[in-house]
């Protein structure tokens, strides 16, 4: 691995979370609202602090950073709880017209992933970029909360409702 995408306690990084094969599962709201809650309780258990985030339809971007234990185990602790939450809404979700299709490639795309048995959900690398000057995290805290307007989701990052842009997030979010 490079060390460009090295985690260390302590420092402060920009992480993407990506759904397997780019599908868009973040397009319910129920969806969403199960990654702010778990989230939430990263925040809350685990020492994680978020300072800027979005739910993207296909991925999460974080600036984040731990307190006391390494910030990929609690991702990987994140991503390991809420994939198989989500699975589970899914398929106890009557109004999800896709079921079948994102169950079957869950299951297709356990093949490139050997950690997981019947599905995978998230793709396992976070890609963890390391923001150590006040211009990186800038960059990437406008990145972050442009990304729904660069998309066509909305006009002003302001008005998308799953973004740190947003001053109306029940996510708690810690300051920079």
């Amino acid at each position: 691995m490079s060390e460009k995408y090295k985690i260390y306690h302590g420092g402060l990084f920009f992480v993407t979370l990506t759904i397997v094969g780019w599908m868009d599962v973040f397009t319910r709201r129920v969806y969403c609202e199960e990654l702010i809650k778990n989230l939430n309780y990263c925040i809350d258990e685990k020492g994680l602090q978020i300072f800027s985030f979005c739910i993207m339809p296909s991925h999460l971007h974080l600036i984040a950073k731990t307190e006391n234990k390494l910030l990929g185990a609690v991702l990987r602790d994140f991503k390991s709880y809420t994939a198989k939450e989500i699975i589970k809404m899914i398929k106890e979700n009557p109004k999800e017209s896709r079921t079948e299709w994102l169950l079957y490639m869950f299951e297709f795309f356990v093949k490139y992933n050997k950690h997981n048995e019947k599905y995978a959900f998230w793709q396992q690398n976070n890609h963890p970029f390391d923001l150590f000057t006040n211009k990186m995290i800038d960059q990437k805290v406008d990145y972050i909360h442009n990304n729904p307007v660069v998309a066509g989701i909305v006009n002003e990052p302001q008005n998308y409702i799953y973004s740190s842009a947003n001053p109306f997030t029940e996510l708690k979010l810690s300051s920079l």
